[in-house]
């Protein structure tokens, strides 16, 4: 498994850095305990072994995740690999399904989990976090769940466990479930100094999200330049999405076009937005102001939004008449917000011919 990880990383083109290379020699070990078996080892001393790894942006935790799932000695029906948002989504939809017939929460949790989860031997859950006290409890009840299955849990984070659900006000509620994450789990600290999103990459590698683009100030030149036709007035639509209403632009086939105020100010949700990512493969976000002048929601929303875009590898572009740096400026932006601004720096910018983000590159952040 070491070796694998580590021919993965040479394929690439790059070496393992010292941090990395601590989280492979973890990963390592629980692999080689994986394919001992369930019942030998490190399975008869903790049941619900596993590794929460956690670092800045762009240190390759997911990269890790994603080679150590690839060569993890398991059938594929016995491993499953899931991002926060798209996970939560079925699971809220799972839980409210099975609340009518079980009747109270913790049996609709228990059978939403048995639904979602099923008889894997490890579940791989990329870019966890907590910031909402109502999905603090949920992830309480799903990690002691999995726990009781033995089911063997890896994690990426950019928080250690004690930065969970930050929030000074609900932080001790959640208390009791980090102390649990922290014995239960090895935590490994990922955080060597190179921000590897930073580095340029070849267009050929680039993903859909990656051809994306930050468009300042987003005029109708710049995106037909991109290859994009502006919406006339009577294309605006009305959309139902999750049992609500949405004011968008335009809906295209394959194409949403919508403003920040009904995106992002509006009573949206990453649900909402995982929908449309399963319908639109390519959203212009227009009329983005700078953040610190958004409402607290808004801000939080447009986090979500370039999640779920960036993971659902929406081909997004973001149309403003401040270009970036000016867009995420600000002191009281989300926590989340240094993750935002690294997978908005694979996208290309394209500003005014005369202004300081003229070039249509991509560009590295800071």
């Amino acid at each position: 498994m070491r070796g694998h990880l580590h021919g993965a990383a040479n394929t690439r083109g790059f070496v393992l850095d010292p941090a990395q290379e601590e989280a492979a020699d973890r990963l390592a070990e629980l692999g080689a305990a994986l394919s001992r078996g369930r019942g030998h080892g490190l399975f008869h001393r903790r049941p619900a072994a596993g590794l929460y790894l956690w670092g800045p942006v762009g240190r390759g935790k997911t990269w890790l995740l994603d080679a150590f799932f690839a060569a993890v000695p398991l059938p594929a029906e016995r491993r499953t690999r899931v991002h926060f948002h798209a996970f939560f989504r079925r699971l809220h939809e799972a839980v409210n399904r099975h609340r009518d017939d079980h009747g109270h929460e913790h049996s609709a949790v228990d059978a939403a989990v048995s639904e979602l989860v099923g008889d894997v031997d490890l579940l791989c859950f990329d870019e966890f976090h907590v910031h909402d006290p109502g999905d603090a409890m949920l992830v309480t009840r799903l990690l002691r769940e999995l726990h009781a299955r033995g089911v063997v849990l890896v994690c990426t984070s950019n928080y250690p466990p004690v930065g969970l659900l930050p929030n000074p006000l609900y932080h001790h509620l959640f208390e009791p479930t980090i102390r649990e994450i922290e014995e239960r789990m090895t935590v490994v600290t990922v955080a060597g100094p190179q921000d590897y999103r930073a580095l340029p990459r070849a267009e050929s590698v680039a993903t859909e999200f990656g051809r994306g683009a930050v468009l300042w100030p987003g005029d109708p030149e710049q995106l037909r330049g991109q290859g994009l036709v502006p919406p006339t007035p009577d294309e605006a639509v009305t959309l139902r999405v999750n049992h609500r209403d949405l004011a968008v632009e335009a809906a295209r086939p394959g194409e949403l076009w919508g403003g920040f105020a009904a995106l992002c100010e509006g009573r949206t949700s990453p649900l909402d937005y995982l929908v449309l990512a399963e319908t639109y493969p390519t959203w212009v976000l227009g009329a983005l102001p700078a953040l610190k002048t958004a409402s607290a929601e808004a801000r939080q929303r447009f986090v979500n939004l370039i999640d779920v875009c960036c993971d659902a590898d929406v081909r997004l572009f973001l149309c403003s008449d401040l270009p970036l740096a000016e867009l995420l400026a600000g002191d009281d932006l989300p926590t989340d917000i240094t993750r935002t601004a690294s997978r908005l720096g694979l996208l290309r910018r394209v500003g005014r011919s005369d202004g300081p983000e003229s070039t249509s590159e991509s560009s590295s952040t800071s």
